[in-house]
C-alpha cells in the first residue's frame, strides 16, 4: 500500500534541480567550448521549429503588403486614366487649334495677295432646305457689310452677301441654283457664266458650245463683269467636258475651289473698282438673251 501511494519530488524540489542544472550549465558554457557541439545540433533541432512558428507571420505581412500594393496600383491605375482622359481631350482640342490656326494664316495670306479691305467672319449656321445653299456668317451692317460684297475663304469664290442684318449677314454660296457668276478661262480668257447646280461640289458651265478651248483641268476666274467680284478671283476647276453633236451647248462642269462645306473662317471683301455693266449688242441671239436673263434673275435674287 505505501507503494501505490508513494510521490517522488514535490514540484518545488523539481523546479530547485532544473535550475541548479540550468546555472552549472550555463556556468560552463561560458568557462569553455565544450558545449559548441550540443548547442550546434540543437540549432539544427530546433530550426525547423522556428520556422514554423515564424511562417503565419510572414505570411500575415506579405498578404498585408500585397493588398496594400494592389490598392494603390488600382488607385493609380484609376488616376493615371482620368489623367490620360483629360490629355487626350487636351490633345484634340491642341489639334483643332492648330488646324485653325493654320485656316487663319491661310486666310490672313490670301487678304495679303487680295491687297483690297477685308473682314474675317465665322460660320454661325447653314440653311438646310433643300437647293438653297445660303449660310449666316456673324458680321453684319454693324462692321460696314453690305450687300452684293463678295466672300471667299483661302482658296477661292464662296458667294456674296444677299442680305445684311445688325449682327449678321446671308451669304448665297456659287452653288446655289439661283446663283450666276461670270467667269473666264484663266488660260485664254474664254468668258462664260457658272451656274450653281444645287450640290456643293459642282458648277455648271452650259452656254459654251461644243468646239470651245476649255479642257479639264482649266481654272476658272472672276471676268470681273457684272460689277459683283472683281477680276481675278479663283471660281473653279473644269472637271468634265463632253460634247453634245446633236445639241448647241456641251455639258461642261467644275468643281469649286472654295472648300464649300468645310470653311468656317470667311473674308468679306471690298473693293474699289467701278462696277463694269454686263453688256450685249443691240441684237441679240437667243443664247445672249438667256445669258441676260440668268445674270439678271441671279441679281435679282441677291437684292
Amino acid at each position: 500500500m505505501k507503494l501505490l501511494f508513494a510521490s517522488g519530488p514535490s514540484l518545488n524540489t523539481r523546479l530547485l534541480i532544473v535550475v541548479l542544472v540550468s546555472v552549472v550549465l550555463l556556468a560552463v558554457d561560458h568557462r569553455s567550448s565544450r558545449m559548441d557541439g550540443s548547442r550546434s545540433v540543437l540549432a539544427i533541432l530546433v530550426y525547423p521549429i522556428q520556422v514554423l512558428v515564424s511562417l503565419p507571420v510572414e505570411v500575415a505581412e506579405q498578404a498585408y503588403e500585397t493588398v496594400i500594393s494592389y490598392a494603390e496600383l488600382k488607385k493609380e491605375n484609376k488616376r493615371l486614366k482620368k489623367k490620360q482622359l483629360v490629355d487626350s481631350v487636351k490633345l484634340l482640342k491642341f489639334a483643332a487649334l492648330e488646324n485653325e490656326n493654320i485656316r487663319l494664316r491661310s486666310l490672313l495670306e490670301n487678304s495679303f495677295k487680295l491687297g483690297e479691305q477685308v473682314l474675317v467672319a465665322e460660320l454661325l449656321s447653314v440653311n438646310l432646305v433643300p437647293y438653297e445653299h445660303v449660310v449666316v456668317v456673324n458680321k453684319g451692317s454693324r462692321f460696314g457689310v453690305h450687300k452684293k460684297q463678295p466672300v471667299l475663304d483661302a482658296n477661292g469664290i464662296v458667294g456674296q452677301v444677299i442680305r445684311s442684318l445688325p449682327l449678321s449677314s446671308e451669304v448665297m454660296l456659287i452653288t446655289d441654283p439661283n446663283h450666276a457668276i461670270p467667269v473666264q478661262v484663266n488660260r485664254n480668257g474664254l468668258r462664260t457664266i457658272a451656274i450653281g447646280s444645287g450640290l456643293l461640289d459642282r458648277l455648271n458651265l452650259p452656254f459654251l458650245p461644243n468646239n470651245a478651248d476649255i479642257i479639264p483641268g482649266d481654272l476658272l476666274v472672276t471676268s470681273g463683269l457684272g460689277g459683283t467680284f472683281p477680276q481675278g478671283y479663283p471660281v473653279a476647276v473644269v472637271e468634265e467636258f463632253t460634247a453634245r453633236p446633236n445639241q448647241p451647248f456641251a455639258d461642261i462642269y467644275a468643281v469649286p475651289k472654295a472648300k464649300l462645306d468645310k470653311s468656317r473662317e470667311l473674308l468679306i471683301v471690298w473693293t474699289d473698282s467701278t462696277p463694269v455693266p454686263l453688256t450685249f449688242p443691240e441684237t441679240k441671239t437667243e443664247v445672249e438673251t438667256e445669258v441676260e436673263v440668268k445674270v439678271e434673275s441671279s441679281e435679282n435674287v441677291s437684292e
